[in-house]
C-alpha cells in the first residue's frame, strides 16, 4: 500500500515501544504527529529528531494524558492513531491518582479525540498481557493463553497490582467507548517487551533486565513472557494496515523461567556476575503457553529470544546503563 502524504499519529512518542514505533512509520514513508509531555526535554525529543525520514515528516506535539482535549490537534487529520501513552511503573504512594486514573482517563481523552476527528479509520491501543492474565487461574504446561483471557479487576485490587489494573480498566474503558462511538478500534496486548533502546532513558522492562543482572545474587523463581520491541511495534502497524486486523492480539514470542533467560545472557557475557541460585527452595513455577495464532496473522514472525535478550544488553552499554 502507498504510505505516502498518509497521516498518523503517537501518543507518548518518547516511549520505549512508540520511539520505535515513530521509526518504523517513518520509515514506511508516513507522515507522523508524536506527543511528548515535555517539548523542551531533549531526553524526549532528540532521539526522535534524529531518526531518517524526521526532519521532513516529525512533527512533535505537547499533550497531557489528563487534560481533555490536549489530543485534539495531534489526532485532527489522522488516518490512524496509535495510543501508547500510559503510566508504566508497578507502584506508587498514590496508584489512583498516579497509576489508574491516568491511564483510563488518558485513554478516553484520547478516544473522545478521535471521536471529534472523522479523518481516523483505525485506533490502535497499547495494552498489555497484563490485562488478560491476573485472575487467578492456574497456570501449567497444558494451558494456552489466547485472547478471550481477561484479568479480574478485584483480583488485581486484592493482590495491589496496581499497573496491571490500570492497563485492565483502560483497556476494559477503550472498549466501552468504540463500540458506544463507533470507533474501529484494535488493542496490542504484549508481554514483558525486551530489546534495543532508542531513548535515552531507562525504561520499566530494561530496567527490569539489568536488575536482574546487578542484583540480589539469586534468580527469581519466575515464568516470564517476552517479546521483542521491533515485533511490538511492527504488529502496530500490522494491525492498522491489515483491514480485516480486528480485536485483541496477544503479543508473545517466548514464555520463559527467569534462569532460561539470564542462562542465555551468561552465555553471551561470561564475565557478568549473573545469579545461578534460585531465591527459594519451591519448586520450579511451570510454564505455560500463548496463542500466537492471531498475533501471526498480522504477519509477525517472533525474533528469537537470544537475539532480543543480546540486543537488550548490548543496547544497556551503549547506553551506559551496564559496565561489562
Amino acid at each position: 500500500m502507498s504510505r505516502v502524504g498518509k497521516v498518523v499519529c503517537v501518543t507518548g512518542g518518547s516511549g520505549y515501544i512508540a520511539s520505535w514505533l515513530v521509526k518504523l512509520l517513518l520509515q514506511r514513508g508516513y507522515t507522523v504527529k508524536a506527543s511528548v509531555r515535555d517539548l523542551n526535554d531533549p531526553k524526549k525529543t532528540e532521539h526522535l529528531l534524529s531518526l531518517d525520514g524526521a526532519k521532513e515528516r516529525l512533527h512533535l506535539f505537547k499533550a497531557s494524558l489528563e487534560e481533555e482535549g490536549s489530543f485534539d490537534s495531534l489526532i485532527e487529520g489522522s488516518e490512524g492513531v496509535f495510543h501508547t501513552a500510559s503510566p508504566a511503573f508497578l507502584s506508587a504512594t498514590d496508584p489512583q491518582a498516579e497509576i489508574i486514573d491516568p491511564a483510563v482517563k488518558g485513554t478516553l481523552n484520547v478516544l473522545r479525540s478521535c471521536a471529534k476527528a472523522p479523518s481516523v479509520k483505525r485506533v490502535v491501543i497499547t495494552s498489555s498481557i497484563a490485562s488478560l492474565m491476573c485472575n487467578g487461574k492456574p497456570l501449567n504446561p497444558d494451558v494456552v493463553v489466547d485472547e478471550t483471557w481477561n484479568s479480574d479487576p478485584v483480583f488485581c485490587e486484592n493482590s495491589k497490582h496496581w499497573y496491571i489494573l490500570s492497563k485492565t480498566l483502560a483497556e476494559e474503558a477503550a472498549w466501552n467507548f468504540a463500540k458506544e462511538n463507533g470507533i474501529d478500534m484494535v488493542t496490542i496486548n504484549p508481554g514483558i517487551v525486551v530489546g534495543p533502546l532508542l531513548q535515552p532513558t531507562l525504561n520499566s522492562s530494561a530496567g527490569l533486565i539489568l536488575y536482574k543482572i546487578n542484583g540480589p545474587q539469586s534468580c527469581p523463581n519466575v515464568v516470564h513472557m517476552f517479546v521483542d520491541v521491533r515485533d511490538v511495534a511492527l504488529a502496530h502497524i500490522q494491525a492498522f494496515e491489515v483491514a480485516s486486523a480486528t480485536g485483541r492480539y496477544c503479543l508473545v514470542g517466548h514464555v520463559a523461567h527467569t534462569s532460561e533467560a539470564l542462562k542465555i545472557v551468561r552465555e553471551f557475557y561470561p564475565a557478568l556476575n549473573i545469579p545461578e541460585k534460585y531465591v527459594d527452595e519451591k519448586p520450579i513455577q511451570p510454564k505455560y503457553q500463548v496463542s500466537k495464532e492471531r498475533a501471526q496473522s498480522l504477519g509477525i514472525n517472533f525474533t528469537p529470544l537470544e537475539v532480543s535478550l543480546r540486543d537488550t544488553v548490548e543496547s544497556l552499554k551503549e547506553k551506559g546503563f551496564l559496565r561489562i
